[in-house]
Formats: structure tokens, C-alpha cells, sequence
């Protein structure tokens, strides 16, 4: 199972670009549809308290997966595999990116991951959406820090906390306790 934990996740890191966001569709694959390591609702909650920890969302999770499935040493499995592939890629794209970054078809090659990039994103976001917006408090919890998100300075952190709060209050003050 260790060897397991390591391998998905590290298949995982491997065929991913774009960071942690752009990994959500392929980890919701992985873990809960092929390998039913955890639930739909339990991946959110990964998602949502990896991206309120520090560090990368996708390692986050992985190490949440893999330590819900062996205890510790699942984490670090997960984890490690999660990390492996990126560390040689990148170690090697580092020693050769310099020399070729200059060309035309390089930038351009770029240009079209970036905008991949941001349709693996955007697909996570309306994934995402449809799994959290569920009912009315959490339409108006989604509203009220998209609106302040764009149109405020405030931290990202004030509001998962704010957001936390308004989540037991509305759902307590509605009868849907969790």
C-alpha cells in the first residue's frame, strides 16, 4: 500500500502542469474514483484545509490522503511521491531552460501551457462550486467573498475564518448540522 501511495501520487506529479489547482481534476480521479482512498465531500475538505495551510494544495492533500489510508508513514509516502516527479523535472528543466528561453517557439510553447493551465483551473473551480454550493447559506457565503475578494485588500485568511464562522452560524440557524 505504501509503494501504492507513493506511485498514484507520484503518476499524479508527473502529469500534471499547472501546480496544485490544476491537479484537482486528476487527484479527484485518482483518489476517489479509482482508488476510493476517500470520499468526494473528504477530498473538498482536503482541498479546503490544504489551501489554508502552508504549503502546496496538491502535497497538502496527498499527505492527508496517504496518512488517512497508513497513518504517518502513508503521508510521507504520499508525499514524497507527490514531490518526486517535479523535483527531477524541474532540476532538470533548470539546467537547460536558460539556454532555450530565448527562442520563438519556446515562448510560444508557453504561451499555450499557460492557457491550458487556466482551463485545468477554471475546470477544478466549477468542480469545486458544484460540490460546495449546495444550498442557500453557502450561495451566500460564496457570494459575499467573491464580492469581497475582488473589491477588498482583505486577506485570504480573514476570510476562510470569517467563512468558517458564517458556515456553523447559518447552517445551525438553518437546522443542517453537519
Amino acid at each position: 500500500m505504501l509503494l501504492d501511495l507513493f506511485l498514484t501520487f507520484a503518476k499524479v506529479g508527473v502529469m500534471t502542469f499547472g501546480g496544485g489547482y490544476a491537479m484537482l481534476p486528476i487527484l479527484q480521479r485518482e483518489v476517489v474514483d479509482r482508488r476510493h482512498w476517500s470520499t468526494e465531500e473528504e477530498l473538498m475538505d482536503y482541498f479546503a484545509i490544504g489551501q489554508c495551510t502552508p504549503g502546496i494544495i496538491a502535497i497538502n492533500t496527498a499527505t492527508f490522503v496517504g496518512q488517512k489510508n497508513r497513518g504517518i508513514w502513508g503521508g510521507i509516502f504520499a508525499t514524497l511521491g507527490m514531490v518526486f516527479p517535479s523535483l527531477i523535472i524541474i532540476s532538470t528543466l533548470a539546467g537547460v531552460i536558460g539556454a532555450f528561453s530565448h527562442l520563438i517557439w519556446v515562448q510560444q510553447a508557453f504561451a499555450g501551457i499557460r492557457v491550458c493551465v487556466c482551463v485545468l483551473i477554471l475546470n477544478a473551480v466549477v468542480k469545486l462550486f458544484k460540490k460546495a454550493v449546495v444550498d442557500l447559506p453557502t450561495l451566500l457565503i460564496f457570494a459575499v467573498v467573491t464580492l469581497g475578494s475582488f473589491l477588498t485588500p482583505i486577506s485570504p485568511v480573514l476570510f476562510v475564518l470569517v467563512s468558517a464562522v458564517s458556515g456553523i452560524i447559518l447552517k445551525n440557524l438553518g437546522g443542517k448540522k453537519r
